[in-house]
């Protein structure tokens, strides 16, 4: 990743972090309208839900300089996903509903340059959430399947 993408990243997303509960308010605002079927995926309460989201964002973040070190966690999350009954169509709506949100948030800031950096990294920390959740699912379809016994493949 070019560092004009991160520091573009890391500048706006400081303008984001003073309005962090109305961004997170728009976000799932947003990605509720954009998928009503992913409201029942978020159980409790959203402001704390909204917070935990602004957090995660700014780990990532603040993490871009140094991605190796957050690559563990970005895929413990992607595991983590799968429990909850992500799928992979849904990092697209998230994407989606983030960008907006950004834009909804930065305002003339905004810039189509901000926008494909912004695109850029988040594409990167989806896929390394999807691909971690794709081992996790291809380990329990194994497990499940080497329960059957054996006459149950023919």
């Amino acid at each position: 990743m070019e560092a004009k993408t991160i520091e573009l990243v890391q500048g706006t997303f400081e303008k984001v972090v003073p309005i962090a509960d109305k961004a997170a308010e728009i976000f799932y605002a947003k990605l509720f309208e954009l998928d009503p079927k992913l409201k029942p995926l978020f159980k409790g309460d959203m402001k704390e839900q909204g917070k935990k989201l602004m957090t995660m964002i700014g780990t990532a973040v603040n993490g871009l300089n140094n991605l190796e070190a957050i690559v563990p966690a970005v895929q413990n999350l992607g595991r983590n996903h799968v429990g909850y009954g992500v799928e992979d169509s849904h990092y697209d709506t998230v994407g989606e509903a983030l960008i907006y949100t950004l834009g909804a948030g930065l305002g003339d800031d905004f810039t189509p340059e901000v926008e494909g950096a912004w695109v850029e990294v988040y594409t990167v920390l989806a896929t390394t959430m999807k691909d971690a959740a794709a081992e996790v699912e291809l380990k329990v379809a194994g497990e499940a399947s080497s329960d059957k016994p054996w006459w149950k493949f023919w």
